[in-house]
């Protein structure tokens, strides 16, 4: 088997469950070292319990990276464990959805502080690691961070804000060694998903279903795609295969942010 990450150092935020799962799931198995943060505990413990082998080196950290010192520390934990860092994931998200005359400023804190903050300091805190490990950063962005969809203003913003800040850091961090890179999918089939559809459409959730496939260019082929088929985009970017590139928006959506 090709263990291409062997021994690498990884943080993987919303590592509990979806891409983050997914993705841990795809380093171990390539004998990388991983630490899953994540705001619940028990999804966390179970997580474990599905990824967890003989010669997996495996942690866990509740966490809540909507804070600058709740990233700090889940950054500082990691490196404890870990004994250092070589990349990081940024999996952790929310969505929401709603007209734009509906959203409370609540609304808006939860989404900026959980998908754009929680990034950004997650990033902050890991680069005096990276530098020393000349390491790599994958951000989950989203097609909302590419275009723009109805009733989904602030998410869309927060995840517009990764795009930008993927570049950014990918242009300040290129002297250091560190690369930047962001995965952009579209629906992916997860429990974030599953909640949104239940959250949005609770009387009818085949229709809100078709609603969303809608958009694919596949028609009636059309489908969500897969946590894993995400973590083998992240492979890749975090891989030596990858090294020319950073500042990437890597879109993995069947081509719906391809044009209108």
């Amino acid at each position: 088997m090709n263990r291409e990450f062997e021994g690498q150092r990884i943080l993987i935020t919303g590592g509990s469950s979806g891409i983050g799962k997914a993705a841990a799931k795809a380093f171990l198995e390539q004998g990388a070292q991983v630490a899953l943060a994540g705001t619940s505990k028990e999804k966390l413990s179970q997580a474990l319990k599905e990824l967890e082998s003989p010669g997996r080196i495996i942690f866990t950290i509740p966490g809540d990276v909507s804070t600058a010192c709740g990233s700090k520390r889940i950054v500082e934990e990691s490196i404890d464990l870990l004994g250092g860092l070589k990349g990081v994931v940024n999996s952790a998200g929310l969505w929401i959805e709603g007209p734009a005359a509906l959203v409370e400023e609540e609304d808006w804190d939860r989404l900026i502080d959980t998908n754009l903050k929680g990034t950004f300091f997650i990033c902050r805190y890991a680069l005096p690691a990276l530098e020393k490990t000349r390491g790599w950063i994958v951000n989950l962005g989203s097609d909302a961070g590419i275009v723009g969809n109805a009733n989904s203003s602030v998410y869309c913003a927060s995840k517009g804000g990764v795009s930008l800040l993927t570049k950014a850091l990918a242009l300040e961090l290129a002297p250091k060694g560190i690369r930047v890179n962001a995965v952009c999918p579209g629906e992916v089939d997860t429990p974030m998903l599953e909640k949104a559809i239940h959250d949005y459409s609770p009387a009818d959730d085949s229709a809100y279903r078709e609603s969303l496939l809608s958009h694919y260019p596949q028609g009636k082929d059309a489908r969500f795609i897969r946590p894993e088929e995400v973590a083998s985009a992240i492979l890749f970017l975090a891989s030596p295969k990858a090294e020319p590139i950073t500042g990437s928006l890597l879109s993995i959506d069947f081509g719906i942010t391809s044009g209108y």
